[in-house]
């Protein structure tokens, strides 16, 4: 019952900040329209006993007062419709709104890649978008509440003993309750292979797995693993659901049983004559108006409770994990005149999951270009993730010019990092903003496609303009009628312009965001980045950090750092690193003869 409250009580206020006026207007037209139907129910039953008697006056204004009655019962209600219904949306907006603020907010990626974050994600978002129910239970029950207690005035004018009915309208409340708390149950098991079925759904749909899907005939593999999933989910759902029934019916059954013995105790007061036909007519129809708000009051108080669970959910979706005092003055440096330090870091994605990274210790020197070389899985992305703030070290330091990175907020260390990643996200929007958005106060300036070219131009991605028949201007993606759709190397060079946005980050960070080129121009690529990065490093003393599988694409970088099995294995320059012979060396041959029998092949 408190969570039932508090549901109450957080709808309210949620509407009562959009507009005071539409939830005042909503409540008063809705409790209006609830008491003029028990009020009708009484002019009924003086317009019967009016008709008997034969007195006509009294039948007319009876017979207004049931019209006016039914017509305010029917219409008041549908008036407060059109003022929650606006309500409904702007409050779900606001919700959704917290919930994107939560999923986009500073404190890094660890709930992102969990399971059961993505299971409470998705429950959310499918019921957040019953609100507008919500809004329309809790004026109802509102509603309801001023019903009985005017239905309770007259069962007491009949005979006192009918009000024994109104605790007895508890009981399908009560097995309501129970009833809800079994789906929500239900509804959790469900979550995971409901998650699952939808992106196999997406997957299906999608545009970009077609060909894969056609050329592997994995169509009917998807298909009978999605008819798995939503058949476990749906199992599993339908006996809550059957169970869920049978203890609602068992409450209505109970109160129906009770009423219709009060209305034939009623009856018999009539047979008897200590009551009027008048009386009968008005239990009767008070019965099933009774009835009636009863099966709606536990409906209002199933979806309030299930929307109490939802918000349960969003509190700790959104919920601000406890993080160290920061002092204010923690802030990161205009320009890094030290470097940054790692200080024996281990690092693993889960407290029972082995480490990622184990016993990290190296100096990246400002202004140096840094290379972090090493095999698929070796941990390079993890340690980019840590520099990058979205994670911190399971154990060990993160040092900016000697200040723990923990003590500096992530909203502005990330604010002086640039960075272009292998998995970089397709931004379906106009070439300007898809590389502008790499820096917001730059793009809504007056100098926006300034910025923007020369981010292309250091980028090397300036060609690819002439291929925009809009330039700029170009819409681009398949999800708009007029878009554009580019190759993967396309897209990697809009997301590199997008890197070069922010002219003096502290950290540009570029991993490995030219997978989908050769060895060749990511090699030339590289090395135009890293004549620019030294030029720019005497601005800010910049860090810029590479990050790469190809060994012979990083040898011109000031120190280069080899991973293995979640190690540092070896670090310094290229010249270094070859005389010493070690697994960079020996990596860097294979390679080699790797890349140099795949041309002889090419080439017979």
């Amino acid at each position: 019952m408190k969570a039932l409250m508090t549901s109450c009580t957080r709808v309210f206020l949620v509407s009562w900040r959009q507009s005071r006026t539409k939830a005042l207007v909503a409540v008063v037209l809705m409790l209006s329209g609830a008491a003029a139907m028990p009020l009708t129910a009484l002019a009924l039953g003086r317009f019967t006993e009016a008709v008997i008697a034969g007195d006509g006056r009294a039948a007319v204004l009876a017979g207004v007062a049931v019209a006016v009655g039914l017509a305010a019962g029917l219409n008041l209600a549908h008036f407060a419709h059109i003022a929650y219904f606006e309500l409904s949306e702007l409050s779900l907006l606001e919700l959704d709104q917290r919930l994107i603020a939560s999923a986009t907010d500073s404190r890094g990626l660890r709930a992102h890649e969990r399971a059961d974050h993505a299971d409470k994600l998705d429950l959310v978002l499918r019921d957040l978008s019953r609100f507008n129910t919500a809004v329309h239970a809790l004026l109802g029950i509102a509603g309801m509440v001023l019903a009985m207690g005017i239905t309770a005035v007259l069962l007491a004018g009949l005979n006192p003993l009918l009000l024994v009915l109104l605790p007895l309208a508890v009981v399908p409340l009560l097995t309501s309750h129970r009833a809800e708390r079994v789906l929500d149950r239900a509804k959790v098991r469900a979550a995971e292979p409901t998650r699952l079925a939808t992106s196999l759904f997406k997957l299906t749909t999608d545009a970009g797995t077609a060909s894969e899907l056609r050329v592997f005939r994995m169509e009917q593999e998807l298909l009978r693993r999605h008819r798995l999933l939503w058949g476990e989910a749906a199992r599993g759902l339908a006996g809550a659901h059957a169970g869920a029934g049978l203890l609602r019916a068992a409450g209505q059954v109970v109160f129906a049983a009770a009423y219709a013995g009060g209305v034939l105790l009623v009856v018999r007061d009539a047979v008897q004559g200590r009551s009027t036909v008048g009386d009968v007519v008005l239990s009767i129809t008070l019965a099933a108006q009774v009835n009636q708000q009863v099966a709606s009051t536990v409906s209002s108080v199933a979806d309030l409770q299930r929307l109490a669970a939802t918000f349960g959910r969003l509190d700790e979706l959104t919920a601000v994990e406890a993080a160290p005092a920061e002092p204010e003055d923690q802030r990161p440096p205009e320009r890094l005149r030290h470097g940054i330090d790692l200080v024996d870091v281990t690092f693993a994605y889960t407290e029972d999951a082995n480490p990622v990274l184990r016993d990290v210790t190296v100096h990246l020197p400002a202004g140096s270009t840094v290379a972090i070389v090493g095999e698929n899985g070796a941990g390079k992305t993890t340690l980019v993730k840590l520099l990058c703030g979205f994670y911190r070290p399971s154990a060990g330091q993160l040092l900016v010019d000697g200040v723990d990175l923990d003590r500096i907020p992530a909203s502005a260390w990330r604010a002086r990092l640039a960075a272009g990643f292998q998995d970089a996200v397709r931004w379906e929007l106009t070439a300007r903003e898809a590389v502008g958005v790499g820096d917001l106060a730059a793009l809504a300036s007056t100098r926006a496609d300034e910025a923007v070219l020369r981010a292309l131009d250091r980028a090397r991605a300036d060609n690819l303009l002439a291929r925009l028949d809009d330039g700029l201007d170009t819409q681009l993606g398949k999800s708009y009628g007029d878009g554009v759709e580019l190759s993967g190397g396309q897209w990697q060079k809009l997301a590199l312009g997008r890197a070069f946005m922010r002219e003096q980050p502290l950290l540009l960070v570029l991993d490995e965001p030219t997978s989908a080129m050769d060895a060749e121009a990511e090699h030339a690529l590289f090395e135009r980045y890293i004549e620019q990065a030294r030029r720019s490093a005497a601005r800010s003393g910049a860090i810029t950090l590479l990050v790469s599988h190809r060994f012979s694409t990083v040898r011109s970088a000031d120190l280069i750092l080899v991973v293995a099995g979640g190690r540092l294995v070896e670090a310094g320059g290229h010249d270094d690193l070859m005389r010493s012979d070690g697994l960079y060396a020996e990596l860097r041959r294979l390679q080699a003869r790797a890349y140099a029998d795949s041309a002889d092949g090419d080439r017979n």
